[in-house]
Parts: C-alpha cells; structure tokens; sequence
C-alpha cells in the first residue's frame, strides 16, 4: 500500500518506551467514553482462553536448570570433528546444515530440545562454547552449525542476503550511515518486549555486558489469556490490521494484524517501533496513524509481558533459542566498558518438520525468509546495520 504525499490524521501521544501513567490515563479516558467496550465479544476464531506448556509465567520457573542445557567435554568434541568436516568441503558457510555438519550423539539431544520450542516451553539455552577458541569464521560455522540441528531453515535478516546479524551497541560507529539508527538493538538502550519475524531466534552471546542488559522473555498465550478474560476489546483491536510504518521503503506502509489464532496457539506478532518510530526514524506523518485503541493495546501487551516475564542469565558462549511465535523477548538497557562490550550474534530459523501453521497474512513475509539459496547467504563476521535493498539501514 502506498504512502500519501501530505500528512493525515494525528498520531497518539505514545513513544517507544511505554509509560504507565499514559496507559491508564488512556485507558481510563477510553473507558469513560464508551463503558460497554470491555464487554464486546471475543472476535470470530479466537477462544476464551489457550492452554499447552507455552503458557506459563516467569515465577514458574524456579531454576535455569530447567531451560540449560550443559554442552559435555565430549559433545565439545564433536562439535569440533563436524567443524573440521566441515572446512574439509572447501563450501561456502551457507551451506552449512545436518549432513556437512553431522553431531551423531548431539542432533539427538538437539532434536529433542527443537520439540521443546515447538511443543514444550518455548526456550532453552546451550551452555558453553568455548568461543574464544575459534576464529570469527569458526564460530559463524559452529553456530550455524549446531543450529541446523534445531531448525534445518535459515532466514534472511535483510536485503543483502545476511542470515546472521550482530546484535551490538553501534550507535556511534554506525551513527552516520543512510537512514540512521531506528532500532534499539544497536544501542545499549533498553528494548521493549517485541517479536522477531520467523518461526525460530537463536542468539549466541560473543561477549556479555559490563552491567545490566538481561534478556527477557514472556508467554504470548499468557498475555492473551489474561487479555481474552479482562479485555476482549483489546482482543478485537489486535486482531485487525494495523498501519506498519517501513520507514522508506517501498511501500511506505503496509498493513496486517498484530495477534493471530492457529491451531490451538496465540501467535502475537509485532515490533513497537513500527508503530512509534524509535531515535532517528521517526514514524511518518505520511502514513495513516495508530488509533488511541491502538495505542493502548501496545501498551497492554507490553506491560502485560513484563509482568509475567522471565529474566534469562545470558552468559558469554551461550545460545540462546526461543520460539518468537509463541513468545515475546525484550532486553534490559546496559553499560559496556573495555573489557566488557555486549555483542550477540542471531539467527532467524525454522524447522519444517516441527513448525506451527503460519497465519495467512504472515506467509508471504515467512516465505519471503526462508527462500534464500546456500550460496547466496550471507554471514557478515564483522558488525553492521540490517539494510533494506535499497541501502538504507533497517
């Protein structure tokens, strides 16, 4: 859909950092003008309430030994046998999968663990690479490696084919780049609680933060159990599309819904910044603006998953995976110094064989991903900037 050449109708007095006084003020005054709307039905297709071992909240997890998994001296050695085996094929990196990079005790292990992010909680962490051991190639191989083992699909993460990204304060080196720093995962800002496109993250940590930046993760079928109960209205709100500012590309917008029901899941699927802008791209007044029901639903999701969130204790030559589906993940701001500067690595996957159903307005994104050929990937081994086809950063 393509963007108006003259502004429209005002945005909502909302910004990327969610502030709770402006979401009771606002859904209080909402309320005040129409009392009945949290009594509207649920829309057509979507339950009272979703169940599976998904749904959960944070304080039911009571020790990381239920989500870690502690990789042995003897799996660290097959992890380097198939690294070996690997760069004994002279093949690009891209073609890195099962059969080029075989783990025969491990993809046991691995695929039992891809169960769990499909059918189980939604997470886990493998516990500890010796990344200081490898060169910048060798861990791009081992990651990507040890991940094709828990989904066989990788995704493109941007217009230049690059599969993998780095996730890392470059709001300085990078600042003068074209189209700016709109995401606040290049900077050690906090990042709010969000989903990633795809069926599967995977971030590896390369080195962890001098304080702060803990990784934290939350139910989506637990926010909209709790939504579905108190506020159908916001439900109904979510399940429509929304306006998705693309911040220069072509369109200048596109629309689709934030929140889906398949198959059993609640699949709430969305980034704020694409509804508030965030630093140096601001969201277009020449684009159709977010209502103020909208603006209150980010909200109510948001604050929701905060507080049925898990912190994860994210250590250096971790991996962590989650199914971005079923779960929304955010980031606590952070303070880097010398020794200490928090650098992740991610990969956007799926697994075929274990995957959800897609939502029809989400497949041509999905397809989109995962249709990028072995010799064509990207595996950037220096930091930089997700850019858009036409140069500019995401």
């Amino acid at each position: 859909m393509a963007s108006v050449t003259s502004p429209i109708l005002q945005q909502p007095d909302i910004e990327y950092h969610p502030d709770e006084a402006k979401y009771h003020a606002r859904s209080a005054r909402l309320l005040a003008e129409n009392p009945h709307r949290v009594k509207v039905p649920l829309p057509d297709g979507f339950p009272s309430q979703v169940a599976g071992p998904i749904v959960w909240e944070g304080k039911d997890w009571t020790n990381e030994e239920q989500w870690v998994y502690k990789l042995s001296v003897e799996e660290l050695t097959e992890i380097n046998d198939a690294l070996d085996y690997f760069k004994s094929l002279n093949k690009p990196i891209g073609f890195v999968g099962r059969a080029t990079f075989p783990l025969p005790s491990l993809s046991a292990t691995l695929k039992r663990l891809a169960h769990e992010l499909y059918s189980g909680r939604g997470f886990f962490v493998l516990r500890t690479l010796p990344i200081d051991e490898y060169s910048k190639a060798d861990i791009a191989i081992v990651y990507a490696g040890i991940s094709s083992h828990v989904g066989s699909a990788r995704g493109k993460q941007d217009g230049t084919g690059a599969v993998l990204s780095h996730i890392k304060d470059l709001s300085i080196s990078h600042a003068h780049e074209k189209g700016g720093i709109g995401n606040s995962a290049y900077t050690t800002d906090k990042q709010v609680f969000h989903s990633d496109v795809g069926d599967l993250i995977a971030l590896m940590a390369l080195q962890t933060a001098a304080a702060g930046g803990t990784s934290r993760i939350s139910s989506g079928g637990r926010v909209y159990n709790d939504l579905a109960a108190t506020r159908p209205d916001i439900i109904q709100t979510l399940s429509v599309p929304w306006p998705l500012d693309s911040f220069g590309g072509d369109p200048g917008y596109t629309l689709r819904p934030l929140l889906y029901h398949e198959e059993g899941h609640a699949i709430i699927q969305y980034s704020r910044r694409h509804f508030t802008g965030y630093f140096t791209q601001k969201r277009s007044p020449y684009i159709p603006p977010i209502s103020e029901e909208q603006a209150e639903a980010l909200d109510a999701v948001h604050f929701l998953a905060e507080k049925y969130s898990l912190g994860l204790n994210f250590q250096k030559g971790d991996i962590q995976y989650i199914n971005s589906m079923g779960l929304l993940h955010a980031r606590d701001a952070f303070k880097d110094d010398a020794e200490h500067t928090r650098h992740l690595i991610r990969l956007w996957l799926r697994n075929d064989e274990l995957a959800w159903k897609t939502p029809g307005p989400l497949q041509p994104i999905w397809a989109r991903l995962y249709s990028i050929a072995p010799e064509d990937q990207r595996f950037p081994l220096e930091p930089e900037i997700r850019r858009k086809t036409n140069g500019s950063t995401k």
